[in-house]
């Protein structure tokens, strides 16, 4: 069986072989009983080899193609943007703790539910004295509700898990200390 599948591919070479020869540089076809291969080649010297032309003016359409690598700085506003967004101020702080911005410029505290009713807020990207972070929220939440809620630190990470749904409270109290 093997001897017939190899005479019968060096026939397949010998007839391409012939084809080859015979036909026209510019356009090859190979063809066979149930295989044809066809390859063109422009003698173009602007084109090369490659088979496509190369033109710089145009390739602006490409780039509009292409979706940018990092999320743009925002513009400069005075307040509050036409969508609500509020930009962090100049200056940072003057406190023990930094809280940094998401990669689309907003305040990095989130809302999540486990379960279907376990709600928490989550507070991400806190740099520096996170447990000074922590005493801060407490008190500012103990003086919203009128208790304090169970917090949970994470110092590898930089977050900071409350017990309750206080995202909305948490991002307008961040946004006047000047985060």
């Amino acid at each position: 069986m093997s001897a017939s599948i190899r005479s019968m591919s060096l026939t397949v070479c010998r007839v391409a072989r012939a084809v080859y020869r015979a036909s026209n540089p510019a356009t090859r076809s190979l063809s066979t009983r149930d295989v044809t291969i066809s390859k063109s080649h422009e003698s173009n010297p602007a084109e090369g080899s490659r088979g496509f032309i190369e033109s710089r003016e145009e390739f602006r359409f490409v780039e509009r193609l292409i979706p940018p690598s990092r999320i743009p700085t925002p513009p400069e506003h005075d307040g509050p943007a036409p969508s609500g967004w509020i930009p962090a101020s100049a200056s940072p702080p003057s406190l023990p703790y930094m809280i940094r911005r998401s990669r689309m410029h907003n305040v990095p505290v989130y809302s999540d539910i486990k379960h279907g009713n376990q709600h928490s807020t989550l507070l991400r990207k806190v740099e520096g004295e996170i447990w000074a972070l922590n005493k801060d929220v407490k008190e500012f939440l103990r003086g919203l509700t009128g208790k304090e809620p169970p917090t949970q630190v994470n110092e590898v990470t930089g977050t900071i898990r409350i017990k309750g749904q206080f995202d909305k409270e948490l991002k307008e109290w961040l946004l006047k200390k000047g985060f």
